[in-house]
């Protein structure tokens, strides 16, 4: 067994679309628009699992993606090989962070805002 699809929950399914292929760097795996249906998957692992951009359009899931957002908790993690280069590539390209990486003994991360009301942490793997 393995994961197939995971899902997020976003403000706005297509603006998030857009930030997460235009500024994180995902592909498009699947998109039906007039059904707010956008998955993106890695370019490192097309094989891998797709991610759902799910709306975020009923009272449960707006209070769960507030409840994290008001105790700092990331709704994801994405891996990454080098935190220190993600971290420079995307505040270059306006994203904003809530720190800057720290490195602790479960290794190198850091969190920013997705824009679609998630904070997302990137963590260092070592692939």
């Amino acid at each position: 067994m393995r994961i197939k699809m995971c899902s997020v929950h976003v403000n706005d399914p297509a603006a998030a679309f857009d930030f997460y292929t235009s500024v994180l760097g995902f592909e498009k795996l699947m998109t039906i628009p007039e059904h707010q249906l956008y998955v993106v998957k890695s370019p490192e692992d097309p094989d891998g699992v797709g991610l759902l951009l799910e709306p975020n359009d009923n009272r449960v899931s707006a209070k769960y993606a507030q409840g994290l957002r008001g105790l700092g908790l990331p709704a994801i993690v994405f891996g990454t090989p080098d935190v220190q280069a993600e971290y420079e590539r995307l505040r270059t390209l306006g994203v904003q962070f809530a720190g800057a990486p720290s490195t602790d003994a479960d290794g190198t991360s850091v969190i920013f805002d997705d824009t679609c009301g998630n904070l997302i942490q990137l963590h260092e793997d070592e692939r």
